[in-house]
This record gives structure tokens, C-alpha cells and sequence, in this order.
């Protein structure tokens, strides 16, 4: 596995569009960002030190690390982690009330193989060593549909080239939308980037592999409109 030998970029922090905070968090959940998020949470290295030894943020040794980018509730993250308990799972998620809930889900159980950027993932991904991570997922992301808007959705040309950088050779991207603008262009973005090679691309999800299992916002939205999923392939680097 790659290790943190590489130097980190010169990287300006990126603007942030979107909620950090939510309803006021009760008493128990407070008390887990308090003292569990801690114990979990990664610090990015800051401008020109070396990159993570990302194999090195968990308490044992690990196959592989894989990445979610914006966890929602984190249930996804904790059922990775407990499907795949070799793997390591690095989670990001700047919304405060998610972070609360993804400590919910690992309080009290044995999950050791997960940990938390808890901020925007754009700040993390210089940090992360190339090739790196061997899976990554970005799923129901925020839609951002407007045309003005377009430069929000996080699957575009600047944020695939990042990730093109982190993933292994051979590592899938999962990505996952309900919106029908943001679908068409996750389409196009992800169609159009010479690193990555397209496996499938469905809304039936009987057809996935057996371990994506559905997040609790998927759930929600499977009463409206229907989901698309993507899943993509790391190209080989030359």
C-alpha cells in the first residue's frame, strides 16, 4: 500500500456551498462529538508536509483504504465497514448532525476500521497519497440543478482529476443520484474523463454488486424518483 512519502501541494481551501449544521444535536449525540469524534477524526497535513500514511490511521493492519465522499447518516460507511472488517473506511462529511449520526452507528460496537474527516473532503484529497485508496463512493450527493449552479456538483472534471490521483489502478468509483440533471451529468462528466472506464451505469438495482448496500436517503427517495447508479473503473496509469 502506498505510503504518506509524497509531498503534499500548495492547495488554497476550496469555497464551501452547503449546511454544516442542522437541528440542535441531543444530549447523547453531542457528547459522542465530544469525545468519540476525537478519538477518530483525521487531520490533513498541512501545506508541503508529507501526505498521510493512510494505513496508519487504523489500529491494525489493512488490506486497503477506501474513501466516502459525504456519508450523509453513515449508515453506508458502517455497513461497509462491517461487510469489509480488513478494509479501512475514511468517511468525510462536513455536516455536522451526519457526523452524529455515523458516531451513533459506531458507539458501542466493534467497528475499529472506520475514520472521520470531519470538513469538506476537497481538503483531504491533496493529502491523500497517489494511488492510495482502492474504492470510493459519492452517493446522492447534492444535486445542485440549477445551470448557475452547475460548477457546485462535486462530480466534475476538477474533483475526478483529485480522485483520479488518490485511486489505485483498478479502483472503483461508485456514485449514485436521484436528481435527473445531476444523473445526465454524472453521465457526461464521468463519460468524458480519460481516467476512468465505465462498468455500468443502470436504475435497476437488482443489478449490483451484492455489497452496495441501499443508504437510508436511497430508501427515502426510491418513493419518488428512481436512482441511477454508476460505477467506474480507475484506468490503469501509464
Amino acid at each position: 500500500m502506498p505510503k504518506g512519502d509524497g509531498k503534499k501541494p500548495v492547495d488554497d481551501k476550496p469555497r464551501f456551498f452547503g449546511r454544516r449544521r442542522g437541528k440542535t444535536l441531543r444530549r447523547t449525540a453531542q457528547g459522542l462529538m465530544e469525545t468519540l469524534l476525537p478519538r477518530l477524526a483525521i487531520v490533513p497535513p498541512g501545506q508541503g508536509e508529507p501526505c498521510l500514511d493512510v494505513a496508519a490511521l487504523f489500529p491494525r493492519p489493512i488490506q486497503a483504504v477506501w474513501l466516502e465522499v459525504g456519508f450523509g447518516g453513515g449508515e453506508h460507511v458502517a455497513a461497509q465497514a462491517r461487510l469489509y472488517p480488513d478494509i479501512g473506511i475514511i468517511g468525510c462529511e462536513p455536516f455536522n448532525n451526519g457526523i452524529a449520526s455515523l458516531l451513533g452507528h459506531l458507539a458501542g460496537s466493534d467497528i475499529d476500521n472506520v475514520r472521520i474527516f470531519p470538513d469538506d473532503v476537497r481538503q483531504l484529497l491533496p493529502g491523500l497519497p497517489q494511488g492510495g485508496i482502492g474504492r470510493a463512493f459519492v452517493l446522492f450527493p447534492d444535486p445542485w440543478p440549477k445551470k448557475r449552479h452547475a460548477e457546485r456538483r462535486f462530480i466534475g472534471k476538477d474533483n475526478l482529476d483529485a480522485l483520479a490521483q488518490v485511486l489505485a489502478d483498478g479502483a472503483e468509483l461508485r456514485v449514485a443520484s436521484d436528481d435527473p440533471v445531476y444523473q445526465d451529468w454524472a453521465a457526461e462528466q464521468l463519460r468524458a474523463h480519460a481516467d476512468f472506464t465505465e462498468v455500468q451505469v443502470t436504475s435497476d438495482r437488482a443489478t449490483l454488486p451484492d455489497d452496495w448496500p441501499p443508504t437510508r436517503y436511497e430508501q427515502k427517495c426510491l418513493a419518488g424518483r428512481d436512482p441511477v447508479f454508476f460505477r467506474f473503473i480507475r484506468k490503469n496509469r501509464v
